[in-house]
């Protein structure tokens, strides 16, 4: 179980030092370093030799870290941010050559970034090679490293010490060098491996591993190697054949192509089992996950999420995307005015059948695509040019008709059936009314709705049904509120000239949210594909409006310029740039990695997840983040303000969201030395809840106070 040459000479070395010791009485101690020391730190130098035996060819050596209390020092894959040690060893003397090991580290957290590396204390096994056996040595070691806790605080000091000719053991300081030569990682032939195996997705978003071994795995932890640039999140681990086969999943938050390496595997299982491998193979084809045995949430947290469910599908009717969504419903109430109370109570019933179906059809496209991998979450719909092409082009016939261009007139037949269908006339307009009204309310979110989503998408098939099915009961309510008493339509002003101005007003209602999706398809397909479905949906309008066309030339007329609105925006869309613009001068672009390196430095980050087509994101910026004092408060020297524009699809951003398990936007979160991890804030925002955060995020550590 010896991992390679050099850690077969370092054990040598230690048990001949143990041995030694036991007939030496009075062995001296060895010759160790001074020691380094500031608040976050205490290094040294230390030897199991306290002088040069003859004939000797190598040394033991390490170098001995002691961390204070929320101190990291890193691996030498440090994850995504942090730097491993480095030493130079040039100004030694009689030292040809220096092998450093690095024992298993552990995972932790840094600003909200997986990491690799040690806490409390970690010696570095040093196999030193002398260039002339038996002679005196000199060791000067000029040792660079990061250490992190609130902030990171980059080391640099010298450590030196001089070895004689002679004889002495320490057995104090082999036992210490001992017990971290054990938890080096072997390597995979001494490790009684079957097989590693790893995946690598086409677009690169995920990493999965999959390792056979002979003995059982009871806790283990995988940590992959790939390259620098290359940076993954918190695996998913599972075990399979009895504990003998784990599968890892690992989401991939940045990619290098240029300085990336097939991966080297290294697992710890415990304090007593480590070993490194590569994998013999990189496959194209996933492979499966081992399932769970995991039960469900119990009922209790059933009903807590849909009453959370439902009172977000309530908000959302008060959200800034009412707009388009109010005049749909005022449109819908005023029709039913001077109707037969069990008409309106039908009406009202399959506008919120409308709400219902589209919840449970989105809920259902959600279940596939969960299934197949695809990445998921509220209103991502509207990062398509094809859906906001269709969007545009109903909303601008709406408007069309309500300004009185035209009337829908349907053929003479379909008129007859309708009509022999007695009271349930004009209900499927009240269905599609609600369906469309649902649709228009997707690009927002409110308190509750995060909740709610997150744990739908995180869930379970039943864990989604549920949770749609109560958001769409809410968002319904002001519909079943009125079925259930017809009698509030009588409290709308009677039927007169007014409502010709109201249908005006309604109207250019939509013309402005059709002008909104118009500036929304811009910044999704470009500019040619925008301009070209609002001619053509202007062309839809034109023929609706010539009253003169006969039926065989109308209805064939309608059907095509229906269509060339949606193929032309497929057609002509521009290519989506993985990368996010800064909306402003004031604004940085979004780099999760460079939040991390922000704070280190003791700095506060303000992360802004944003869209063109989320009017809840557009509210917060116009009426906390653009004023007093909150833009004063961002604009100070020591916060950067960072954007990430998700108006097209963007892994990188989906990713950082997931890792709040979060699906939809607005998301706003505060970073700083006293918040590493991120402050969250509410999805809507208030000035008091920023700079609260802000200042939060300010705060620090005594020790990394003192650093700065």
């Amino acid at each position: 179980m010896i991992r390679n040459r050099t850690l077969r000479t370092l054990i040598s070395t230690v048990v001949i030092g143990f041995g030694l010791g036991a007939f030496i009485p009075d062995a001296p101690l060895a010759k160790n370093s001074d020691t380094f020391s500031d608040p976050a730190l205490s290094a040294r130098l230390i030897t199991v030799q306290d002088a040069v035996a003859k004939d000797a060819v190598t040394i033991s050596a390490g170098l001995d870290l002691v961390l204070s209390e929320g101190w990291k020092a890193y691996w030498r894959s440090p994850g995504e941010v942090g730097l491993p040690p480095e030493i130079d060893w040039s100004g030694s003397q009689n030292v040809a050559n220096v092998k450093m090991l690095w024992p298993a580290p552990t995972r932790f957290t840094a600003f909200g970034i997986e990491n690799f590396g040690y806490s409390d204390e970690v010696v570095f096994p040093l196999e030193v090679q002398l260039e002339q056996p038996g002679k005196p040595v000199s060791l000067s070691a000029r040792v660079s490293l990061l250490i992190c806790s609130n902030v990171c605080v980059p080391q640099n000091f010298e450590l030196s010490l001089t070895l004689p000719s002679g004889n002495g053991i320490d057995n104090k300081s082999a036992s210490r060098l001992s017990e971290f030569i054990a938890r080096v990682p072997i390597e995979e032939k001494d490790a009684q491996l079957g097989s590693a195996i790893a995946h690598v997705d086409d677009g690169f978003s995920e990493l999965t591993i999959s390792v056979k071994a002979a003995a059982p795995f009871q806790a283990p932890d995988v940590f992959p190697e790939l390259g620098t640039g290359t940076a993954l999140g918190k695996p998913d681990i599972r075990l399979g054949d009895r504990g003998t086969l784990l599968w890892a999943r690992f989401p991939v938050l940045s990619f290098d192509e240029e300085r990336f390496r097939p991966p080297i595997i290294t697992v710890t299982d415990g304090a007593g089992r480590a070993f490194t491998v590569t994998p013999e193979r990189v496959e194209t084809q996933l492979a499966p996950p081992f399932r769970l045995n995991v039960l469900g949430p119990g009922i209790d947290q059933l009903a807590w999420i849909a009453l959370v469910a439902f009172l977000g599908g309530m908000i959302l009717n008060a959200m800034p995307c009412v707009l388009p969504v109010l005049s749909i419903k005022l449109s819908s109430a005023l029709k039913q005015q001077g109707r037969d109370k069990q008409v309106v109570r039908g009406g009202f019933l399959a506008a919120a059948a409308g709400v219902m179906v589209f919840m449970w059809g989105l809920a259902a496209v959600l279940f596939l695509l969960q299934r197949f991998g695809v990445m998921v979450g509220w209103g991502l719909q509207f990062q398509n040019p094809v859906f906001l092409a269709l969007m545009f082009t109903v909303l601008a016939v709406f408007s069309a008709n309500l300004f009185g261009m035209f009337e829908i007139v349907l053929p003479s037949g379909l008129q007859t059936r309708l009509s022999n269908a007695g009271r349930r006339h004009g209900y499927t307009s009240d269905f599609f009314t609600g369906l469309f009204g649902a649709v228009m309310a997707t690009p927002c979110s409110a308190p509750f709705l995060g909740t709610a989503i997150a744990f739908a998408l995180a869930g379970r098939g039943t864990d989604l049904l549920i949770v749609f099915t109560f958001l769409g009961f809410g968002l319904a309510t002001p519909y079943l509120v009125v079925a259930a008493s017809p009698r509030l339509v009588t409290f709308l002003p009677k039927p007169g000239r007014w409502m010709v101005g109201l249908k005006l007003a309604l109207g250019l209602l939509l013309v402005v949210t059709a002008l909104w999706l118009f500036w929304v398809l811009t910044g999704v397909a470009g500019t040619r594909a925008a301009i070209a479905v609002a001619a053509l949906s202007a062309a839809l309008i034109l023929v609706l409006s010539r009253g003169g066309l006969s039926a065989r030339l109308r209805w064939p007329s309608i059907a095509v310029f229906s269509t060339l609105p949606l193929v032309a925006s497929a057609m002509l869309a521009q290519p989506a740039h993985n990368q996010t613009n800064a909306a402003t001068q004031e604004w940085t672009a979004f780099d999760r990695a460079e939040i991390a390196r922000l704070v280190s430095r003791g700095e506060v980050v303000f992360v802004d997840v944003t869209a063109d087509w989320c009017l809840t994101c557009k509210a917060n910026k116009a009426l906390v983040l653009d004023r007093e004092p909150v833009l004063h408060a961002l604009r100070s020297d020591d916060v950067t303000q960072m954007q990430a524009d998700w108006t097209r699809p963007n892994e990188a951003i989906s990713r950082y969201l997931e890792s709040f398990n979060r699906f939809g936007i607005p998301f706003n979160a505060v970073y700083g030395p006293g918040a590493p991890n991120g402050i969250v804030l509410s999805e809507i925002l208030s000035a008091a809840a920023v700079l609260q955060a802000l200042e939060d995020a300010r705060l620090a550590t005594p020790i990394a106070a003192a650093h700065n």
